[in-house]
């Protein structure tokens, strides 16, 4: 008798919610709801210096806006728990034991810069970059000093040195890769936490998942998670690994290319159903008809006809020519009455209205004033001018005066958002003040050298796609972190398409600046 299926995700609370996890998570959840079987939800929040609350919070949230619904969970319990892996830190410690006595893995006391030091060696010989294998046989007697010293160290996996490794994929079939081309990966970590491989690995045998379904960007750890299952005993589940959303030039879906956060097309009015039936498509045709395939379907229809062993092996190109169209099908398809609820849900959310209120009463005489003054808040804005936005050639489309100041190339003040966009990412908090302090900052010379005014008219533009709005950062807290900062990235995107040389010329800037800044830092005597 076959065993019930069981699948999983196992998102990490460190950011915005991707489209790529509610992508496999779909997946997952229809393969399991059609053979009768149960989605588990397992959050993946072992890197404690990139957790984030706030992450993990609209991880919930906007994964229950798409319509994913999981049988167990952090939020749902069950038999198997707990969900959340930092709390199942003594059952993989147990694990890690089990390695170390039956000879499957070894302490290693080595260095950061012993181990840089060695991978730069590697390098230079044109091989492999790997971790010095100094204490993979270290007997007990050093191993016991070095711990009564009490070196730091971590556990790493004892990678046979050189053996073909086979694991069998749903879709692609036999995968084989040589252990010369693999490290012995740490599985427990110096801060006593495990690594994903160990963690992912007891927990997939311990919560008896079935199939796992996920990125082929696993595809290269599916060997190292082999050789763990079979070192504890455990049988390997099915292996089922999902092609990659590709931006359409085929480069791995990026949010320097693409909006990536699902808050984003929560906020921008997408409807649920929609994105659900994009994604459904992405790697599947949909449901096969005498005319061909059916695009536009339910998340029933789909739970109905989707197999999983049909998936193509193709790069799914997230096109968002493509998702506004399915996307538009779907509100076509709402009811008069539907239609208006959602809108009105959308438009005027009660929560947005009462932070709105305060900044827009003193600005307008009538209520018929009220969207004229708050279009950006209610809708899209588009960072072109009117009368070149929907040029085919992008060359032709002109940026919306303001985002780039007077004296400013468009590529220098395109590096000028993005590196904005990576100062006000890591806020957890987003109030005004936080985020007066951190804009203010980005304009001293140590950053981008411009004027504050003109950053905040940059930012002005970029948010709300007109030079007035209420104050500005009251006007960035109104409309949250993802939706600031996704419009951030689409002025970024309209001043410039910077290649990869451009890039790296401001890589090394940031360090040089970063130095100069640490440097002011130091005190003197």
């Amino acid at each position: 008798m076959s065993k019930p299926v069981r699948t999983r995700i196992a998102p990490s609370p460190t950011g915005d919610p991707h489209v790529g996890t509610a992508y496999i998570g779909l997946v997952n959840m229809v393969h399991a709801r059609q053979n009768g079987g149960t989605f588990v939800f397992r959050l993946d929040d072992t890197d404690r210096t990139r957790y984030r609350a706030d992450s993990e919070e609209n991880l919930f949230r906007s994964l229950r806006w798409l319509g994913l619904d999981w049988d167990e969970g952090p939020d749902k319990g069950g038999d198997f728990g707990p969900y959340r892996q930092s709390e199942r830190t003594a059952i993989y410690v147990e694990h890690v034991n089990r390695l170390l006595e039956s000879g499957h893995a070894y302490r290693c006391f080595c260095t950061p810069e012993e181990i840089d030091a060695h991978r730069a060696e590697l390098r230079a010989q044109k091989l492999t970059p790997r971790a010095p294998r100094t204490w993979r046989d270290a007997d007990s007697a050093t191993v016991e000093a070095a711990l009564a010293e009490g070196k730091p160290h971590v556990v790493r996996l004892k990678v046979p040195l050189e053996e073909d490794i086979t694991v069998q994929d749903l879709l692609r079939g036999p995968i084989t890769i040589n252990s010369k081309e693999l490290q012995d990966q740490v599985l427990l970590k110096a801060d006593g936490f495990p690594t994903y491989h160990m963690a992912s690995v007891v927990d997939d045998a311990l919560f008896e998942i079935t199939h796992i379904v996920r990125a082929e960007e696993w595809i290269s750890s599916a060997p190292i998670h082999k050789l763990l299952f079979d070192a504890l005993g455990y049988e390997i589940p099915v292996l089922c690994h999902m092609p990659l959303l590709r931006n359409a030039d085929k480069s791995k879906i990026s949010k320097r290319k693409n909006p990536t956060s699902l808050l984003h097309y929560k906020e921008a009015g997408f409807l649920p159903e929609g994105l659900l039936n994009f994604l459904g498509l992405l790697g599947w045709g949909g449901p096969k008809t005498e005319t061909g395939n059916q695009e536009i379907f339910s998340l029933d229809e789909m739970i109905e006809h989707f197999r999983l062993d049909r998936v193509s092996l193709g790069s799914p190109v997230f096109d968002q020519a493509k998702l506004r169209h399915v996307n538009a099908e779907h509100l076509r398809s709402l009811s008069p009455e539907d239609f208006v609820a959602r809108a009105r849900d959308y438009m005027f959310e009660q929560t947005r209205m009462l932070a709105l209120a305060p900044l827009l009463a003193p600005r307008v005489e009538t209520l018929g004033e009220v969207c004229e003054r708050a279009d950006f808040v209610f809708g899209e804005i588009h960072h072109y001018t009117a009368e070149t936005r929907k040029h085919k050639d992008k060359n032709l489309r002109v940026p919306l005066p303001g985002l780039c100041p007077a004296g400013v190339e468009p590529l220098d003040a395109h590096f000028a958002l993005k590196e904005l966009r990576e100062a006000l990412d890591p806020l957890s908090e987003w109030t005004p003040e936080v985020l007066e302090g951190v804009c203010r900052e980005q304009a001293t010379p140590l950053f981008l050298g411009w004027k504050a005014k003109d950053l905040f008219m940059a930012i002005r533009v970029a948010i709300a796609g007109k030079p007035e709005t209420p104050p500005l950062f009251e006007t960035m807290a109104l409309l949250g972190k993802s939706r600031t900062l996704g419009r951030i990235d689409a002025a970024a995107r309209a001043l410039a398409e910077p290649g990869k040389k451009a890039i790296k010329r401001w890589e090394k800037s940031k360090v040089e600046r970063a130095k100069l800044r640490a440097a002011e830092t130091v005190p003197t005597e």
